[in-house]
Parts: structure tokens; sequence; C-alpha cells
């Protein structure tokens, strides 16, 4: 890393930009009115979401454009791993559930991790929007943001596929599992 934490080296930034590019190629069909000359505008503009992507391709993420918001003219980038991202699994919900843990603590949070690499939890709708795009979580599931309501109750949501569904389910938020950690999205 550079001096500034958020903006990455001109040799990982190419390394960076020319995976993302590659992944972008090789999967149109998560974005079929995309440019990738438009996205590579917006990220050679944007050093501290450059940095983030690093974060999540580095963690196993494989981050690519599902979508792009009219209005702000942002494109949504989302972890495209064919499992949720294997350097983010074995997490609690948040810091309130990790704090509530009296034994066997994980050493993160998926909320407090999110945070940390600059990006979003993907809620209940956009877990179904990603799943339209592929079929994601076959083995691993994936915390998903939950509701106030929800994690008012101490509980949190999380998402897989199995039996050529998907499934939301709930769980105590101070639960970890193996195979169950989270994906993000950004926005640049």
């Amino acid at each position: 890393m550079s001096k500034n934490k958020k903006e990455l080296p001109a040799d990982v930034k190419e390394e960076l930009l020319q995976t993302l590019k590659a992944r972008f190629e090789k999967n149109i069909n998560r974005h079929k009115d995309i440019q990738w000359s438009k996205v590579m505008e917006r990220l050679e503009a944007s050093p501290a979401k450059l940095w983030s992507l690093s974060e999540m391709e580095v963690t196993g993420g494989e981050p690519d454009v599902v979508d792009s918001d009219s209005k702000t003219g942002e494109f949504i980038f989302f972890d495209c791993s064919p499992e949720t991202p294997k350097e983010r699994r074995s997490l609690c919900y948040d810091r309130q559930a990790l704090d509530a843990r009296k034994a066997n603590k994980p050493v993160n949070s998926a909320m407090d991790m999110a945070e940390e690499l600059g990006i979003e939890m993907l809620d209940e709708e956009e877990y179904k929007i990603l799943q339209q795009l592929g079929s994601f979580d076959l083995k691993t599931s994936s915390w998903l943001k939950t509701t106030a309501d929800v994690r008012k109750l101490g509980g949190a949501i999380f998402g897989d596929r199995r039996f050529n569904r998907v499934f939301i389910y709930h769980n105590g938020a101070d639960s970890y599992y193996a195979a169950r950690g989270f994906r993000g999205s950004l926005r640049v």
C-alpha cells in the first residue's frame, strides 16, 4: 500500500484494473448495457473506491459490475465469487453480537469488516438480484444486512442457494460458522 491507506500503488492499481476488465468481459451477462470504458473513467477518478475494490478482491470476493444508477451515474459492484468470500467467513453479524459472546469469539463481525473494507453488505433484495445473475452460495451462506426490527430481537438474516432455490433464513446474530461470510456492494 502507498502512504495513503486508501490509495493503491501504481502496479497494484494496474493489475487490479486488468483483473476487473477481464472479469467484466468474461461475464457480459451481468452488465449487458454497460461499457467498460465508462466504468474505467469512474474507477480512475476514484482512488478510495479502487482501494475498496482491491480489498474485495484480496478477500476473495471477485467483484464485478452488476448494474448502474441512471440518476447518479454510479456503477454498482457486487461480490460475484461462486461461494461467499473465503477471507470473510467465521464472523458473527455485528459488533453488538461480537461483544455479547462470552466464549469462542470470532475475530471480527461482518458489519465491522464491511466498514473496514469501505463497502456495504448486501441486503435481501440485492442478494436476490445477485442470484438472478448466476448460482451463488451453493455450499456456503452469506450474512445479509438485517432490518432494525429483526436485529433488535437478537437475530440477523442470511441467504444461500440450495435445491436450485434461494433461501433467506434467520439466526442469532452472535452465531458464526466456517461456511458463512458476507458479500458486499460498492458504488463507484
